[in-house]
Formats: C-alpha cells, sequence, structure tokens
C-alpha cells in the first residue's frame, strides 16, 4: 500500500506540472502577432476612414461619427469589446466641455474606445491612442486626413486585432489594453483631455500611453528611405520606456529612431501637440510616434493613395511590440524623471 501511495503521488505530481505546462503563457516572443499586422488589412480600413463619405471627420459631424461606426465595426467583427465598467464603445463628450477653453461651436462628440482585459493583472492599464477627427471641410473641399490621423487611427484598430489574436491562443496580456480613439484633437487635443480628467480607469493604474499620430507618409528629411520614425517624449518622463522603445525596435523592427523633435528646445513643440501629452501632464509615462510634417498635412491632398503602406505596417508593428512588452512585462515602467 506505501509503495503504491508513493506511485501515486509521483503520478499527481508529474500530472500537476503537465497541466501547468499546457496552461502558462509565455509571452516573450510577439513575432507571429506582429507579423499578423497587415498592410493590406490597414489599406482596407484606411480607404474607408478616409475616403469622401466621412466628410473629413470634423469633431461631432456627421462624417465623424459614420467614421466611428465603422471602426466599432471592426473590433466587433475582431471580437473585441468595450471597456470593462462602460456600457458601450463611447465616451461621451458634451459641447460644454469642447467649447469651454475657447467656443468653436463644437457639437457633441465622443471618444471611442475597446479592450482587452489582463490575465494577471488586470488593474493596471496601457493606454494606445490615436485621433480620428480631422478637419472636415472647407469651401467644399473635403480634407480626407489619410495620414493626419486615419493611419493611427487604423494603426490601433490592427494592433487591437493583433492582440485579440494572442488571447484567443492563450497568449493574452498580462495587463490590461485600452484602445482609445479620440476626438477633438485638432481644436486642441479636447478628447484626450476629457479622458484623462474622466478616465474610466484610475491613473494611478495607467502604467504608459503609446500615441500614434501621422505614421504613413514621411518628410523631406528622409526623403531617400522611409524605414524611420520620429519618437518623441518616451524619456521625458521614464528611462524604462525609451529602453523598451529602442529594445523592441533593435530586436523586431529595426527602424531609424529619430529623436529630432524629442529635444525640449525644439521650435515645433511637437510634444505638446498630441494627445500623449493629456496622459504625460499626469505623469504617465507617454511615447509619440510620428512621420514628420509633409506638403499635405492639413491640405486636400492628405489621400489615402499617398500612404506608404510599407512603413505604416512598419511603424504600426513597432508600436506593437512595445505595446506587448509593457502589457507583460514583469513591473510596470518606473517614472524616474520630473
Amino acid at each position: 500500500m506505501k509503495k503504491i501511495a508513493i506511485l501515486l503521488l509521483i503520478a499527481s505530481a508529474f500530472s500537476c506540472k503537465n497541466v501547468q505546462s499546457v496552461t502558462s503563457k509565455d509571452n516573450s516572443d510577439p513575432t507571429k502577432y506582429m507579423n499578423s499586422i497587415k498592410a493590406k488589412d490597414l489599406k482596407k480600413m484606411l480607404y474607408v476612414i478616409a475616403s469622401d463619405e466621412m466628410e473629413g471627420r470634423e469633431t461631432g459631424s456627421k462624417g465623424q461619427k459614420k467614421a466611428g461606426l465603422y471602426m466599432i465595426e471592426q473590433y466587433k467583427k475582431n471580437k473585441v469589446s468595450f471597456p470593462k465598467g462602460a456600457t458601450d464603445y463611447y465616451q461621451h463628450i458634451p459641447a460644454a466641455f469642447l467649447n469651454a477653453k475657447r467656443n468653436q461651436n463644437l457639437p457633441d462628440s465622443e471618444n471611442i474606445w475597446a479592450y482587452i482585459e489582463g490575465s494577471e493583472k488586470p488593474d493596471e492599464v496601457l493606454v494606445i491612442s490615436a485621433h480620428y477627427d480631422h478637419i472636415g471641410i472647407k469651401k467644399g473641399e473635403i480634407y480626407n486626413g489619410a495620414d493626419d490621423d486615419g493611419s493611427g487611427t487604423v494603426a490601433v484598430i490592427e494592433m487591437a486585432k493583433a492582440f485579440a489574436k494572442a488571447k484567443k491562443e492563450g497568449h493574452g496580456p498580462k495587463r490590461s489594453i485600452l484602445f482609445l480613439h479620440v476626438t477633438g484633437e485638432e481644436h486642441g487635443l479636447h478628447g484626450s483631455r476629457y479622458y484623462s480628467e474622466n478616465p474610466l480607469f484610475p491613473i494611478a493604474n495607467t502604467i504608459s500611453d503609446i500615441n500614434i499620430d501621422m505614421i504613413g507618409r514621411r518628410d523631406v528629411e528622409h526623403a531617400k528611405s522611409n524605414n524611420y520614425v520620429y519618437v518623441i517624449g518616451a524619456d521625458r518622463l521614464s528611462t524604462d520606456l525609451d529602453n523598451a522603445v529602442v529594445a523592441q525596435n533593435n530586436k523586431y523592427t529595426k527602424l531609424d529612431l529619430d529623436y529630432k523633435f524629442n529635444d525640449p528646445k525644439d521650435p515645433n513643440h511637437f510634444y505638446e501637440r498630441s494627445d500623449h501629452y493629456n496622459f504625460a501632464k499626469f505623469g504617465i509615462p507617454a511615447v509619440f510616434f510620428f512621420n514628420g510634417v509633409h506638403e499635405d498635412y492639413h491640405q486636400k491632398g492628405d489621400e489615402p493613395e499617398k500612404i506608404e503602406y510599407d512603413a505604416l505596417t512598419k511603424r504600426t508593428q513597432l508600436a506593437f511590440v512595445v505595446a506587448w512588452d509593457l502589457a507583460n512585462r514583469e513591473n510596470r515602467p518606473v517614472v524616474d524623471k520630473k
């Protein structure tokens, strides 16, 4: 009987070990899911988001709302739900808030959000943001904003799809991820300001913001190659965040990281000009990925046929692997700078 009991204990231990090996998640390599981010999928979505049908996506306009419905359709198709604690995909923003700082007669508008809950640290939240508004119609001409910021909009949706695929296959993120499409950026970063002041998840639990604003073209400084991206803000609050960007790029995407606009003395002040800034103001480490301005910036020529989809794909993949690292690492990025 004693021998039988020992054999049973050994068998039980072996069985438990096997179960543990099956259920434990190795999230060390994002390559498979990074490669699921495809140029053809980004292009298909962008030709809708930046079509004349969306009327330039002016804040609160009929066209913007139509674009929002299309975006929500993509999340539903990819089985990415709205956030825990919300009743739908919208964070409604009243006109009174949008017009409080400088009255531009903006109507009510909405941020759009989607969410994947973390498996081990669900209360810690990584935000991935992009603005989906543009400047609408001027003198009868539709300004479609394919790069600004249709490119970031479709990048966030495609990243969510990749994370959803990973979760379905047992490799979901250990921390929660909020995919946040903000409104009113073109009028003064209003949507991100509203979220940061009315967060669904506590600011203290928000580990970082990855912001994507214009990643589909190239500027004159990089006329010979689109294999680059401007990195802005990563080291302003956290050495860990900057190190993560560099390490993941070196390992997976090998873009030329250009820090020109990260200089605090940069006369363009891009650090203060996109939605990551409203997270950084609250001490949240934030990085802004950007391709720089070009001749079609805020012009009617910012059309989807001018997007360089190979560059858009690779920059989206960089944002994805950085997000993968932040969502799965043992400790959140340390804030070691003021």
